[in-house]
């Protein structure tokens, strides 16, 4: 697969999932041992965790679009940068319910398997800005960096 065709997929992938919620069909481009780790999950994630949180997430954000600015291939390696907009109706992840069109931007670094299927994500919000969007508090470093 050339690097165009794995930025296709990696585009595909976002799309299917974020955008328009098939989530059975993103599982079917995940390798036996994918894992999904972001700034927000605790954890890495296996591949039904993974759609059971977009899920949720997007059950919370209704108008959830996720935009991709930027998508970079070398080898098995595609890197995206990414602006989630939409809002939130339902508490999620800890988030109170907002009527403002949020931005959050988000970088994720895709390993895919020789036959081409997505085997890691490792995501990361900007979810400072995310926070003042809100009119939360920002947390200083020094408060979540340390115990």
């Amino acid at each position: 697969m050339s690097l165009e065709e794995r930025k296709k997929l990696v585009r595909r992938h976002i799309d299917l999932s974020w955008n328009k919620g098939h989530l059975a069909l993103v599982e079917q481009l995940h390798s036996q041992d994918f894992l999904y780790k972001s700034s927000f999950a605790g954890r890495p994630l296996s591949s039904r965790s993974f759609a059971q949180l977009v899920q949720d997430i997007r059950r919370a954000m209704p108008d959830l679009e996720v935009v991709v600015e930027e998508c970079i291939a070398e080898g098995d390696k595609v890197v995206t940068w990414s602006t989630l907009i939409g809002t939130i109706e339902q508490p999620a992840l800890g988030y109170p319910p907002s009527d403002k069109v949020l931005s959050i931007s988000a970088m994720a670094f895709w390993t895919l398997t020789p036959a081409n299927e997505v085997r890691e994500i490792c995501t990361m919000f900007d979810m400072e800005s995310f926070r003042a969007q809100l009119g939360l508090d920002a947390r200083p470093y020094a408060e979540k960096a340390l115990p």
